[in-house]
């Protein structure tokens, strides 16, 4: 991690408990490939779920290739993209996509699972929407399957509230046309005004 230390700038620092926790911008290749693994964990993990719940499938290299190689998505200046660093090693990733001039989206938003219940997503989803603030966004949304209730009542805790689907959502794209009405059916969206 010496590499990601070193390459990036430090975004902001928060002590918990005899850890250190700091958020870092993906903007090399070493932070890239913590983001990529990250990422890839993440919807490895989602797909399993989803499948077995739903009977969905997602195209993940598409995903993964999509997240990092898009310098649109989630790199500045419209987007964030961060790596959450628990003593300086990576165990989280949070993205910010503009969807509008007003509205911007949170996606990825993935706590490796020894790590989850420290107080890491919360402080990454205030990152996040503080940026949302900062950039001028006048609502943060996001999509979320139905099975990831711990992480739904992360976002109503910080104001999030249940709206109908929205356009320009992140994960229709992945969905074929014959599967998107079971897609919709698996998913809630929720949104902040900020």
């Amino acid at each position: 991690m010496d590499k990601i230390q070193s390459a990036t700038r430090n975004l902001c620092n928060h002590s918990r408990g005899t850890h250190m926790i700091r958020f870092i911008c993906v903007e090399d290749d070493a932070t890239r490939r913590s983001a990529a693994r990250l990422i890839r964990e993440y919807l490895d993990w989602i797909q399993r779920q989803a499948a077995d719940t739903y009977d969905l499938a997602f195209d993940i290299d598409a995903m993964v290739a999509s997240d990092l190689e898009d310098g649109s998505k989630f790199y500045a200046p419209h987007g964030r993209f961060y790596l959450a660093l628990r003593d300086d090693v990576a165990v989280g990733v949070g993205c910010l996509k503009r969807l509008t001039s007003q509205a911007a989206e949170i996606q990825r938003m993935y706590v490796q699972p020894q790590c989850r219940g420290t107080g890491i997503g919360r402080l990454l989803l205030e990152r996040l929407l503080a940026d949302c603030r900062e950039m001028g966004f006048k609502v943060a949304r996001l999509e979320s399957l139905r099975f990831l209730a711990s992480a739904h009542a992360l976002y109503r805790s910080a104001g999030f509230v249940d709206v109908p689907p929205y356009a320009g959502s992140s994960m229709q794209d992945y969905q074929s046309d014959a599967m998107l009405s079971r897609y919709l059916d698996s998913v809630v969206f929720m949104e902040l005004r900020l």
